[in-house]
């Protein structure tokens, strides 16, 4: 048929009124743009306003300005690194597409055939498709017959048949899984297998299923859980340290007035001294709020996650975004991809049995040595497909490759260098005949593969495993092709006959040889991940472009349906609920097959609304729209530019192991940055009480600024770097998942921070107080810098107690040789600010003097020691009364 398409004229009316074909990409990320993100996070917020107060009281002279500087510079080289690591990924991937030529199409336009560019594709095209083309727009084949692949839109690389549309028929508005495989519908992105023919363009751009997946990417993503979390906690935090700080300097307030001996008193001593006094209980109110903050704890948690992204590579795991291994760890609904994840992503023969349906192990068959040979002559000399020189199958379909893989290349060389084993009449597999066959003459036999009915219907004998020709019970055998079919296989049935080949039909005489399974499997390690994953209490629902029967069968298969209240659904039968109706089954679903890259995205959305952390695997250009939304999204190695760039993480081997590893993972960093709350927030409770308390027994300042700038930033970070390259326990994978906006600190982390920061608060009154601790310095200065090596060094073997809930502190250490160097660098760098002024030059004195330190004799080390060592024994005690 003639087509004179649309003219220039035409295209442009078409254009104007139904738009471009150009589907817009996103905004590229901008450094300034990654780096502002990083102060939209609420425990940075917080750290600014401090740094702001402080640095307000350092210009009436009532602060040191070393803190606010340390705070300023410790948020800079979070959000520095942050916006680094977003804008170098994004660089990447756009690198990448901006080398990749623009997709071509031919089109018929003012009476002839041109090639334009895809994005000037409009509505009333007529566009000329052809094998290998992609389909550049949405709409219907008025002509020819095409065999599409619609692995982009579904996921599934089933060979789809399209033949032309009667004049009337309309493109669906409402797509279904079942529209991608309907007889006249095409869709952009997919790609023709075979065939000729002319779409007519119906939907361009943002209108097409391709494009809607792209506005889709544009939607923000919402917040990680553990950026939920932090906000939670630095809510927590700073309304503790608010509150404190108020509470104290009225207290404060009061101290001063009952001091002079009541309130006319006080104010009649002069307006002077109630000004100094008020600025005292101020400055002393903004150090509590310092003490309170923990201002290492998001440099601790860059370092952390950064450190762990370079171990995942070891495990084939990807982290493209660092939050995306934390929040794998928080998973409580998982969704995943069936081919090439959670099976092989190719097919194979899984099965041999002979015409009694009794099965042959496939590793054991060459011992069947009469049925293995006719086998492979009725396979390698049956076939379109082929190794190569790089020992790859080649050639034929999906079904003729699994074969001859099955037949191995050593044996098809054998049979096709071999000048006795010569055909001389063959006819290939065509769709109508569902057989194919060829003529040996030497052997005497014709050869038959194909559908097992086809054969089936002519047979009345068969091999059994010795090699005996046998009466066929079809009963029997057709009771095995069943429970095959049950599970997803493709049957092919082989059979030989002693008459001459006759086109386009099976002899009468034909004897089976034997029938194979096929299909693509499920990966042995899939299982075991699952049960795994599983048992971690996360639900795994696997989401797949294949029909429901198959998705079933691989299912039951690989551990995911069981029987009792799980449930497999179709993309059909979803959209005919609610959202409020999908919501009370999501709990039991196990299954969503023929699923639109739009039933994933609204699953993503439904279980976040449930407050369910949710990942989401996926490889094509239709699952992008749901990686992003998803709060984690497992991208596949061998899929699309498009879902790695959605992706916070992509799975190298695209294998589910993997993914179990990265969960296994994700929630190791959480224990870990879990394990440094526990080792800073101690220290922080302890330096708010003991700053409040310490005023009214005489000590006006225990702890300097400069000192907590020491224990928030320089200790912290190192801390940081103690505890977060803690190992993964397994035992990790048996708790229940977190909820996405549950507090970090826990009743029983609370109940641990706080007896420990009391018992931190009562050795510091012990060693201020006590005369035998006083008597062993020469002077205040001495005693006070003692106090400041005792309150670091107790955090320090706190550090111990933090890395196990029950007693086995001392456990794997050989696994984080980190946890001792840095320990020791804590105390050296210590002992070195203790000892500067030792040193007769002047930087080392303007040292001690900025972080108020004197040197000191031995006796007061080995006491401040010993008592900083109590803080394992008091930790003890602690966990035999709880875990009694």
């Amino acid at each position: 048929m003639k087509y004179n398409g649309l003219t220039d004229k035409q295209v442009e009316e078409s254009r104007s009124k139904f738009g471009s074909n150009e589907i817009p990409d996103s905004e590229p990320t901008t450094f300034w743009e990654e780096f502002k993100e990083t102060f939209s996070d609420p425990m940075i917020k917080i750290l600014l306003a401090i740094a702001a107060l402080m640095i307000v009281m350092f210009f009436f002279g009532y602060a040191e300005i070393y803190e606010p500087l340390g705070t300023i510079v410790a948020v800079l080289i979070v959000a520095t690194v942050s916006a680094k690591t977003g804008v170098a990924s994004d660089t990447k991937y756009r690198e990448l597409k901006d080398n990749t030529e623009k997709d071509k199409c031919k089109v018929h336009r003012n009476g002839v055939i041109t090639v334009i560019d895809v994005d000037d594709v409009v509505v009333g095209d007529k566009v000329l498709l052809q094998s290998g083309d992609k389909i550049p727009a949405d709409g219907v084949l008025i002509d020819g017959a095409l065999r599409v692949d619609n692995s982009a839109l579904n996921g599934e690389a089933e060979e789809c048949k399209k033949t032309a549309a009667s004049e009337d028929f309309q493109l669906e508005d409402d797509i279904t899984g079942d529209t991608f495989v309907d007889a006249h519908s095409l869709f952009r992105g997919a790609v023709i297998f075979d065939g000729e023919g002319i779409l007519d363009v119906r939907k361009v751009g943002l209108k097409t299923m391709m494009g809607k997946m792209a506005e889709e990417m544009q939607e923000d993503e919402p917040d990680s859980p553990l950026k939920v979390k932090l906000a939670k906690l630095a809510k927590q935090i700073s309304t503790f340290g608010y509150i404190g700080a108020v509470l104290i300097a009225v207290l404060y307030l009061v101290y001063f007035v009952m001091q002079a001996g009541g309130v006319s008193q006080y104010f009649a001593m002069g307006i002077e001294p109630v000004v100094k006094d008020v600025v005292r209980a101020l400055s002393l109110a903004i150090v509590i709020i310092v003490c309170a903050v923990p201002e290492g704890l998001p440099l601790m948690i860059s370092l952390v996650l950064m450190q762990n992204t370079s171990k995942m590579l070891d495990h084939n795991v990807l982290v493209r975004k660092a939050e995306g291994i934390e929040t794998a760890g928080s998973l409580n609904i998982l969704f995943s991809d069936k081919t090439g994840t959670i099976t092989k992503g190719m097919l194979e023969v899984v099965d041999f049995f002979t015409g009694d349906g009794n099965s042959i192990d496939i590793a054991q068959l060459s011992k069947h040595s009469k049925v293995k040979g006719l086998v492979d002559l009725a396979i390698g000399k049956n076939t379109q497909s082929m190794f190569d020189a790089s020992h790859k199958v080649i050639g034929g379909n999906a079904t003729d490759q699994a074969l001859m893989k099955f037949l191995g290349e050593e044996t098809f060389k054998t049979l096709e260098n071999s000048s006795e084993y010569k055909i001389i009449k063959q006819q290939s597999f065509n769709s109508a005949n569902k057989f194919s066959q060829a003529r040996i003459d030497s052997t005497g036999k014709t050869f038959y593969k194909g559908a097992p009915e086809k054969l089936l219907a002519n047979a009345v004998k068969y091999l059994d495993a010795d090699g005996n020709i046998c009466t066929m019970d079809n009963a029997i055998l057709n009771r095995k092709i069943d429970e095959l079919a049950a599970k997803a296989m493709r049957v092919l049935a082989f059979g030989y006959s002693e008459k001459d080949m006759v086109e386009n039909s099976i002899n009468d005489d034909i004897v089976i040889i034997g029938l194979v399974g096929i299909r693509d499997d499920v990966r042995p390690e899939a299982k075991e991940a699952i049960r795994e994953v599983q048992g971690a209490g996360i639900q795994v629902v696997m989401i797949t472009g294949d029909r429901l029967e198959t998705a079933v069968a691989i299912a039951k298969d690989a551990g995911l349906l069981k029987g009792g209240s799980d449930r497999a659904l179709s993309s059909a039968q979803l959209n005919e609920m609610s959202d409020e109706e999908v919501k009370k089954i999501i709990p039991n679903i196990r299954v969503i097959a023929r699923a639109l890259p739009t039933d994933k995205s609204r699953m993503v959305r439904l279980c976040q609304e449930m407050n369910l952390v949710v990942g989401m695997t996926g490889d094509g250009v239709n699952d992008s729209p749901a990686l992003k939304r998803a709060d984690v999204g497992f991208a596949m190695g061998s899929g699309t530019e498009a879902a790695k760039e959605a992706g916070k993480i992509v799975i190298l081997d695209d294998n589910f192991k993997s993914i179990k590893d990265a969960i296994l993972y994700g929630r190791t960093i959480y224990h870990n940055i879990l394990k440094f709350c526990k080792f800073q927030l101690v220290i922080n409770v302890a330096a708010v009480v003991v700053s409040a308390i310490a005023p009214f027994f005489g000590v006006d300042e225990p702890l300097k600024v400069t000192h907590l700038l020491f224990v928030n930033l320089v200790m912290d970070g190192l801390g940081a770097m103690m505890l977060g390259n803690e190992p993964a326990k397994e035992e990790y994978m048996a708790e229940a998942p977190r909820k996405r906006d549950e507090s970090i600190v826990s009743k029983k982390m609370m109940g641990q921070i706080l007896t420990m920061g009391i018992w931190l608060t009562v050795v510091s009154f012990i060693y201020l107080k006590v005369p035998f601790f006083v008597n062993l310095f020469a002077n205040e200065e001495q005693h006070l810098t003692g106090y400041f090596v005792l309150f670091i060094v107790a955090a320090l073997f706190n550090g111990f107690n933090v890395r196990d809930d029950g007693f086995a502190i001392f456990a794997g250490l050989n696994e984080n040789k980190d946890f001792i160097k840095v320990f020791l660098i804590i105390i050296i760098v210590q002992a070195l600010l203790v000892n500067a002024a030792i040193v007769p030059l002047a930087p080392f004195q303007w040292i001690g003097e900025m972080f108020s330190c004197v040197p000191f004799g031995i006796k007061g080390w080995i006491a401040v020691v010993l008592l900083a060592c109590t803080m394992i024994p008091a930790d003890m005690v602690r966990k035999l009364c709880v875990n009694k």
